[in-house]
């Protein structure tokens, strides 16, 4: 009886390195994923999101598989959502797996899973920062967020330590509520600890895009607005362009 489940985790473990291979042709490694699905374990469904974490030699393929396994996931049901937790706590991305959560989970569920990944990933130096720049992306564009909900989790991140972070977090605040977004990018414009031209030039283009009031720090946004950023003009209180 032992013999017969080490015997049977050792194939599945086989299967998963087949489904899992990207230098396999793809034939072999669709054989391996159809045999995951039909296994459905949770190791089954854990092994079907590690196809996620790698690239196979021809980007269509490879997009291919990755839409197939979310659909596969998807169509697991909530029974996937536990190994698709587990394989996201230690992914480089997490854009395929949120994909498979946002279909698969409740509205609260979501934001649990939502804010484990926040909690994991503090603003600062981190070797991999695609993980919050998904995480960041993803959550600005789920329709089940409201605006309060997005700015106060990434709000944080408009001082990461990576330029592309401070990037996207900008970026997921230019369709959100004018008044509610202006404060947090004022003081990130205003940081002394803020270098980027590029980040400057962002923050600058959404003060403008959403008319954000400035209030009584119009001023100071003003006296920014000098040298690179010169084509934008402080008036009635907010950012226009020249």
């Amino acid at each position: 009886m032992v013999f017969g489940l080490f015997s049977k985790e050792r194939g599945l473990q086989k299967t998963i390195e087949k489904a899992t291979n990207k230098l396999a042709q793809q034939p072999d490694r669709w054989s391996a994923l159809e045999r995951l699905r039909e296994d459905a374990s949770d190791e089954a469904l854990f092994g079907l999101c590690k196809r996620f974490s790698i690239t196979s030699m021809k980007g269509v393929e490879d997009e291919q598989e990755k839409n197939w396994v979310v659909d596969v996931l998807v169509e697991k049901g909530g029974m996937a959502l536990a190994p698709c937790v587990r394989y996201m706590k230690t992914a480089e991305s997490l854009a395929f797996p949120l994909k498979v959560v946002e279909r698969v989970a409740d509205r609260e569920k979501v934001l649990s899973v939502v804010d484990e990944i926040f909690a994991s990933e503090q603003p600062g130096y981190v070797r991999m920062p695609e993980r919050r720049i998904d995480a960041i992306k993803w959550f600005a564009e789920w329709k089940g967020a409201t605006d309060d909900e997005v700015i106060s989790r990434v709000t944080p991140y408009l001082t990461d330590f990576d330029e592309n972070v401070r990037f996207t977090a900008i970026e997921s605040f230019a369709t959100r509520d004018a008044k509610k977004i202006a404060g947090p990018l004022i003081d990130a414009l205003l940081r002394p600890e803020e270098e980027s031209g590029r980040i400057r030039r962002t923050i600058v283009e959404v003060l403008e895009k959403t008319k954000a009031p400035l209030g009584d720090r119009a001023d100071k946004v003003a006296a920014m607005l000098s040298g690179p950023l010169s084509d934008y003009k402080v008036e009635a209180g907010t950012v226009k362009k020249r």
